[in-house]
């Protein structure tokens, strides 16, 4: 709360019959040519200014902001509210609980660990798509999840009653952004404060990098880990540094055949060959007015693809518009719109009053030129024509099929020069017959597709292309055509608005037809619980290494991410998830392969049944109302009969059950006292792991399901667990000691030092042997030798999953050594006490020499003990031979408030000792 208010900016704003208190940005000179994310801002920083943590110097900063200059000024931003999902909301909650036990071993008060900004969880992540293509799969889905979850729900559900202003959004609701942007968003936020109505700008931080959605709306809002999350929760603002801004301006309309899908490719496309890591991105101009709110979001939902922090869109009358479609209030349109007015924060390029912002960089993109597209095979930014998608995957196929691989290197050496290899076509190839558990027979080959799924939060929010697919499936039925019987089909809606305005517009019967049945409201296959396949389909995928495909329309594509039988996952618009559906293979050129034929023989195309924009919009205006939003969010926070069922703990704090293996108590706060122990240098330290580029959270956090032969397996096993109730490493990660047994365990992870092996393996020095990273990790912990990782390019980028840092900590890693890290990972290594360090500038463990096989001593972390950060740190590397290579890392701690949390061992323990003191 404001104590100090050197600009006079306090005032009053009056909305028709209220009153409210605001923080006037005109008070401020210089920024009303701020772009609309920096203003946000600054209004966040005139409202907290307390004169010690944030100043009148930071709205300066702010006002006075180079758009050239490379950020180099710590901000202290304070966000409105927290949102979670379960996968990572669940460790948050644990971590209060233990908080609270802590706090009382520290002599304070428990029920001080509260939070402070209103938190809110949307369950949506726990649900397995086990059961699909049929009518009852929704139901026995659900009747699944809860028999997997009963302790986790039970426990979330006291959190819900221990803990004031937090809420939870119950399982088979909805996706959490879609529920964010359909109900939970405010836009402009309104609390009580010292008996005045105070209205500021709706802002949030969550523990999902997709948080981002929310940008659509104008709410400025990002993915952190669940570490930064907590912190938030209790009071602690994110330590940032006023960032550059991009400014992409939209031009022109989107031709017919086009989707937001393709637009959004095309986008993350553009901007991750632009560079936007660590930046705001935010869309200006006359043509945003031609933007739907929908897409606005599914622009904004893919952010984290594209490597920025943000990518927002200001407020103006089709944002207002959205608001009053999906149920707000009309005092809560007025005020949106007063404010935002007020405040200079509405888009009106055509006012005389406008003033277009400056931004850092430039970006344009002409709508009209966007093609259909898809992304493939193992990132979301590598777009590629859907008139190319044939001919790509033909290029790329050799890569994950080792005896297409051979046979290209055997026809390059016979008869082709390097620059002209030739294509690989399906006569030189395998096909393998199956008769599946059904009794249905066909042959299975590369690039069968083998999971077709409508799922996401970023594309089932629009319901421009979840009506284009009902319209494609009707269309499709109606000629005649089928799914393939070896495609897995499902529908996992955003929310229940989806599937009322399906009802509604009568198209539910031809999506089911073809195979695309509800499953559940969920992430669902795009988070990796695509569920299995057929027993017969996978035993021939596996047993004849074929690299059959999914297509899905979610944002993640990553290796290993959808499912451990499918080696090559593609991104798609809903339609085009249909399409594939239909077609059953990859290897499949729209324009000139008829999807079937008609009665007469005549052949059907994809484009004889593409609907056209004027049917999707008819569709659009005729099934979907203000009343159904209304109606579904009405009591979103009770839940159905199960979840009403659940006996919820009592108390304060919570009683650990120890024999759970679902919620266990984490050892972070064990044996600390109210000081922290001095910072120490390194020594010794073994390499746990040699990774290479783009190595994701997703090769680093425990995801997906738990092999019956892994360390996480073993120890659940040990504890009686039964395999068909192992769930998945997500629906685990309120217990430590599954997901430490979980890190760097990815399928697809190559540890350099092995060679030619994937999975969660390593090198053991102690052993001098192969073994699992865990147990390895176990071996050097009983010796006391602290463990250092070895990374390339972009480390970390994908999810903001806190365990990729917790595991990391647990492990006993104490430092991170790469070239480049993404922005979210690395504040979480730091905020588990693990020190981020890059190589030199133009340097990295090849070009140094550093096989992995060295000790590791890092010198000049003392200098943290004085009260400064040292810009570089002394590595030296001891060969076998006992020769040395010695570099100057980079210290990636980037703001004095991480130094703080990294002297504390962690963020949890400075607030802890921030609280109790």
């Amino acid at each position: 709360m404001s104590s100090v208010d050197t600009f006079g900016s306090k005032g009053t704003l009056e909305v028709g019959e209220n009153s409210y208190e605001i923080y006037r940005l005109s008070a401020v000179e210089g920024v009303e040519r701020l772009p609309y994310s920096l203003k946000i801002l600054a209004e966040n920083l005139l409202r907290t200014e307390d004169g010690a943590n944030i100043t009148a110097d930071h709205v300066r900063a702010l006002a006075s902001w180079d758009p050239d200059a490379q950020p180099d000024t710590e901000i202290q931003f304070t966000p409105a509210r927290v949102i979670m999902q379960d996968f990572t909301g669940v460790p948050c909650v644990v971590d209060l609980a233990t908080m609270r036990e802590a706090v009382a071993e520290l002599g304070g008060d428990p029920s001080r660990i509260n939070p402070l900004a209103p938190a809110e969880m949307v369950i949506d992540h726990s649900v397995q798509i086990d059961v699909a293509g049929r009518a009852d799969a929704f139901e026995r889905n659900v009747e699944f999840e809860y028999q997997r979850n009963h302790e986790r729900y039970q426990f979330l559900r006291w959190g819900q009653t221990a803990f004031d202003d937090f809420k939870v959004v119950p399982p088979g609701t909805g996706i959490v952004h879609q529920v964010n942007i359909e109900f939970l968003a405010r836009t402009v936020m309104t609390r009580e404060v010292g008996g005045v109505l105070r209205a500021y700008p709706d802002t949030c931080v969550g523990t999902d990098s997709h948080t981002t959605m929310v940008n659509g709306l104008g709410v400025l809002g990002w993915g952190v880990g669940g570490i930064e999350a907590e912190a938030a929760m209790l009071g602690q603002p994110v330590s940032m540094l006023i960032p550059r801004v991009v400014g992409f301006k939209l031009n022109g309309s989107i031709p017919a055949g086009v989707t937001a899908t393709d637009v959004v490719l095309t986008i993350t496309q553009m901007l991750r060959q632009h560079g936007v890591v660590g930046k705001f991105v935010e869309f200006y101009g006359a043509g945003v007015a031609q933007v739907p709110l929908a897409n606005r979001a599914t622009i904004g939902n893919m952010s984290p693809e594209f490597g920025s922090t943000a990518a927002i869109f200001p407020i103006d009358g089709v944002t207002i518009d959205y608001l009053r479609l999906t149920g707000r209030s009309d005092e809560q349109l007025a005020l949106v719109e007063a404010y935002a007015k007020e405040q200079g924060l509405w888009l009106d390029p055509e006012s005389d009053s406008y003033v277009e912002p400056v931004f850092s960089e430039y970006l344009e993109l002409d709508l009209s030129t966007v093609v259909p597209s898809i992304a493939g095979p193992k990132r979301p930014q590598d777009r590629i024509e859907l008139s190319n998608a044939k001919s790509a995957f033909e290029r790329d196929l050799p890569t994950y099929a080792p005896e297409v691989r051979d046979l290209v290197d055997e026809a390059e050496k016979e008869s082709f020069p390097a620059s002209d290899s030739p294509a690989i076509t399906p006569n030189g190839r395998k096909t393998v017959s199956v008769t599946d558990t059904d009794g249905k027979s066909f042959d299975l080959f590369h690039g069968a597709v083998a999971i077709a799924s409508i799922t996401s939060c970023t594309n089932t929010s629009n319901p421009s292309v979840m009506l284009a697919a009902a319209l494609l499936a009707k269309k499709a039925v109606e000629k005649g055509l089928e799914a393939k019987p070896w495609v897995k089909t499902s529908m996992a809606p955003g929310s229940q608005v989806v599937t009322n305005y399906y009802e509604k517009a009568g198209l539910w019967p031809y999506l089911e037809k073809l195979g695309f049945h509800l499953v559940g409201y969920g992430c669902a296959t795009c988070i990796g619980n695509s569920g299995p396949l057929d027993e017969k389909i996978s035993e021939a995928v596996n047993e004849h290494d074929l690299a059959v495909v999914s297509v899905l329309s979610g944002n993640r594509n990553f290796e290993g991410r959808i499912n451990p039988d499918v080696k090559m996952n593609y991104l798609a618009s809903p339609p085009l998830v249909i399409a594939y559906a239909l077609a059953g293979t990859m290897e499949f050129d729209f324009d000139h392969d008829p999807l079937g034929r008609d009665e007469a023989g005549q052949p059907i195309f994809l484009r004889d049944i593409w609907p056209t924009p004027d049917e999707v919009q008819a569709t659009i205006d005729a099934s979907i109302d203000r009343d159904m939003f209304t109606k579904d969010y009405a009591d979103v926070f009770t839940g159905d009969d199960r979840w009403r069922a659940l006996e919820t703990p009592e108390g304060d704090t919570f009683a650990w059950d120890a024999e759970s293996t679902y919620v266990r108590k984490p050892p972070y706060f064990e044996g600390m006292g109210m000081e922290p122990s001095p910072v120490a240098d390194i020594s010794g330290a073994r390499v746990l792991a040699k990774l290479g580029d783009s190595v994701t959270t997703d090769h680093i956090s425990p995801a997906g399901a738990i092999k019956v032969d892994s360390p996480a397996g073993k120890y659940l096993a040990e504890h009686g667990v039964a395999r068909r109730d192992f769930n998945s490493y997500g629906s685990r990660r309120g217990n430590h000691e599954v997901m430490i047994r979980g890190t760097f365990a990815n399928i697809r992870l190559r540890n350099q030092l092995l060679d030619d092996v994937e999975g969660g393996y390593t090198y053991n020095f102690v052993k001098d042997a192969q073994d699992t990273i865990y147990d390895a990790a176990q071996d050097y912990a009983a010796q006391g030798t602290p463990l250092v990782i070895l990374g390339g390019k972009e480390y970390g980028s994908g999810s903001s999953r806190d365990w990729a840092a917790k595991g990391t900590a647990l492990l006993g890693v104490k430092a991170v050594i790469t070239e480049s890290f993404e922005r979210i990972h690395r504040s979480n290594l730091i905020g588990m006490g693990v020190l981020p360090l890059q190589f030199p500038a133009g340097e990295n463990a090849g070009s140094l020499g550093l096989a992995g096989t060295e000790t590791f001593d890092i010198a000049g972390i003392t200098a943290l003990n004085d009260g400064s950060t040292p810009s570089t740190v002394k590595v030296t590397a001891t060969k076998p031979d006992g020769t040395s290579v010695e570099f100057d890392a980079v210290v990636r701690i980037d703001t004095p408030g991480e130094a703080d949390y990294y002297r504390n061992g962690g963020i949890l323990q400075y607030v802890l000792r921030s609280l109790v003191a």
